[in-house]
């Protein structure tokens, strides 16, 4: 797997403590430096190769959105900031995630996934890491057959395994390809190249009978 190169940008020394040790849990992200100012990072971003910038907005000197209107060319950014105002702005500017302070790992998390599918080569695009038992599980998207909400969890089925991990229903259909999975139930996201057969208001893949709602009905049927 890829290791992505990442530079930490705040100028709060506890923040970039913290983004750094989340980084640490996370195999695939490398931090190569830690910045109290964007001045800093430009004179880092000369010399070398950085894939992935988690960035402040308020800082002294020039602010995070200001910096990144003077970059010509940028790695990908993650914003990590206190001020939600700013989140259609920076999305402008290559961003491709806004995480508000404070940020859990769940949602961290739910980041990273993003930019390595973003940076994956065509098998790297294919994996996510969960959550799971204390554990970061890597799984294979390809191999997902459907996932089902529980309240503030979801449960993610494979042919070899089931995972319980902490996140919503929404959150984790958004880390997935969007032509290879189908919302059949509010509760429901399934792979539609698994799919079996559909009776009457049912998915059938392999042993698992997953419901199609009526509302989403016709949507599904098109899919196929």
């Amino acid at each position: 797997m890829k290791q992505l190169n990442c530079l930490i940008i705040d100028d709060e020394p506890i923040a970039r403590e913290g983004i750094k040790e989340y980084c640490n849990e996370i195999s695939f992200l490398n931090v190569v430096a830690l910045c109290k100012n964007v001045l800093q990072a430009n004179h880092y971003l000369e010399n070398n190769e950085i894939d992935i910038i988690f960035l402040d907005i308020n800082m002294p000197i020039l602010s995070g959105i200001d910096w990144l209107k003077g970059l010509k060319k940028s790695p990908s950014i993650i914003m990590t900031t206190a001020y939600k105002e700013y989140a259609l702005q920076s999305f402008t500017y290559n961003v491709l995630d806004y995480l508000v302070k404070p940020i859990s790992f769940k949602r961290f998390l739910q980041a990273v996934n993003k930019v390595n599918s973003y940076y994956g080569s065509s098998d790297e695009k294919n994996i996510l890491f969960l959550k799971s038992e204390r554990q970061l599980k890597k799984i294979n998207i390809k191999d997902i057959l459907f996932a089902e909400a529980m309240q503030n969890y979801i449960k993610v089925v494979t042919p070899k395994e089931t995972i319980i991990t902490h996140i919503s229903l929404k959150s984790f259909k958004d880390q997935l390809p969007e032509d290879n999975f189908i919302q059949t139930h509010k509760s429901y996201i399934v792979s539609k190249y698994k799919v079996d057969k559909i009776v009457e208001n049912q998915i059938i893949i392999g042993d698992y009978e997953i419901p199609i709602s009526v509302r989403l009905r016709k949507m599904v049927l098109n899919h196929f």
